[in-house]
């Protein structure tokens, strides 16, 4: 068997009779897998810095807010509460963050950058800046500006308020 042949599957049907296509045609899919390579590529560039490009996402966004509670942190990252408590407590450990209770409501909990933080921030911003690059040099610089226009259009949520319309 010759190595083009070998990687040809025929589609898989279910019991339902339901067929599984050879490729993949999901959206979610698709954006999940381009995630998980970009983020790997961040990973490998930032990785001289200590930090992950999840971390450093939540250190900006802390840096953009200011002193946001846990649930405005979320939604900002579009994160439920529970992954945003997991992904915090490295953050903390390490002291890049600190989370305490919002003296003007006890059951809220405000997320402070330290100072600490924000010297890893300022640290990482030369390799997030390489990272972008090597983005661009393989998507091209146009590309690369209409997915993100394209993405950030996705990731406001207004699409699914029109769903929610029809």
């Amino acid at each position: 068997m010759n190595s083009t042949s070998s990687n040809v599957r025929a589609p898989i049907q279910l019991s339902g009779g339901f067929v599984v296509p050879e490729q993949v045609l999901c959206h979610a899919t698709s954006l999940r897998k381009a995630t998980r390579r970009i983020s790997q590529m961040y990973d490998v560039v930032l990785a001289p810095c200590g930090l992950r490009s999840t971390q450093r996402s939540i250190l900006m966004q802390i840096a953009r807010s200011q002193v946001p509670s846990m649930s405005e942190l979320a939604a900002a990252l579009v994160l439920d509460r529970s992954a945003l408590a997991h992904n915090l407590k490295p953050l903390e450990r390490d002291g890049f963050v600190s989370v305490e209770i919002d003296p003007n409501d006890r059951r809220s909990r405000l997320v402070k950058l330290t100072s600490v933080g924000e010297a890893k921030l300022i640290e990482s911003q030369a390799l997030w800046l390489q990272a972008q690059a090597c983005f661009e040099s393989v998507l091209g610089a146009e590309k690369a500006s209409d997915l993100r226009a394209s993405l950030a259009s996705i990731a406001s949520g207004d699409y699914l308020q029109e769903l929610a319309a029809d």
